[in-house]
Order: structure tokens, then sequence, then C-alpha cells
């Protein structure tokens, strides 16, 4: 038990230019993400539903001023040929 330990803590490396340019751009990759997480949880504002509001009666309006079925424009399917070789 006369073995000195050696308890002073290991020898690291400064890190480089490039090292820590990656290092922050993880750090900035991922606080992108929590953002984009967050827009999917929470979508919409208030703004955004007013104006929303505010289009659906325009187009309910619109829909209530026209009178009878809308004519439907019938298109003929296209005839397929096989190619000759």
């Amino acid at each position: 038990m006369s073995a000195e330990l050696d308890l002073s803590p290991p020898e690291v490396p400064e890190p480089t230019l490039l090292e820590s340019i990656l290092r922050y751009g993880l750090f900035l990759g991922a606080i992108f993400q929590l953002i984009c997480i967050l827009a999917v949880i929470f979508p919409t504002s208030k703004g955004h539903e007013q104006e929303s509001e505010s289009t659906d009666a325009k187009s309910a309006e619109q829909m209530k001023k026209t009178k009878g079925p809308v004519p439907q424009i019938r298109q003929k399917p296209k005839k397929e040929s096989k190619k000759k070789r």
C-alpha cells in the first residue's frame, strides 16, 4: 500500500476551432428543432384565427348568393395507347 494514487484530473486537449463550431452548431440545431416541435404543438395564434374566420365568412356568403347547382365541367378521359417498338 505504499504506492501513491494519481488523483490529478486527466489531461484534456483544448478544443479546436472546428470542434467549437460543431458544438455550437449542434446547440443551434437542437434549439431550432425544439422551436419546430413547439410550433406543431401550438400551431396558430389568435391573429391567424381571426383572419381565417373572416375568409370563411366571406366564402359562406358567396355560396349563399349563388343560386342553383353549379355546372360541373366534364373532361373526356384520355385514351391510353401502347408504344410501338
